[in-house]
């Protein structure tokens, strides 16, 4: 089980990206669409502005049950050995049982 204090700043960062995206996105587009590299320094200015964990790439995924950041599979949420867990009771639909 992670730390609360781990996923909570994992939730907090979800937020501010939420709240940043539109703001990024823009400065995204407006430096391609214009030419002058001064003009380009200025966005580029304005797209540090925001707060540093505001940015997409801070994100870590998150096991859904336990909060374990490893071995996450996109599909189910769930870290490695909680999905074999939950395959092997026959709670996950579709997914095949193994042995190792």
């Amino acid at each position: 089980m992670a730390r609360n204090g781990l996923i909570q700043r994992e939730k907090k960062r979800q937020k501010l990206e939420q709240k940043y995206h539109l703001i990024r996105r823009a400065s995204r587009k407006e430096i391609s669409k214009v030419l002058s590299l001064r003009d380009q320094w200025e966005i580029h200015g304005k797209l540090q502005s925001p707060p540093r964990n505001s940015a997409a790439t801070r994100l870590h995924r998150r096991c859904f049950s336990t909060g374990r950041p490893r071995v996450n599979y996109r599909d189910f949420g769930l870290s490695g050995h909680i999905l074999r867990e939950m395959v092997h009771a026959g709670l996950l639909p579709g997914a095949t049982r193994s042995s190792w």
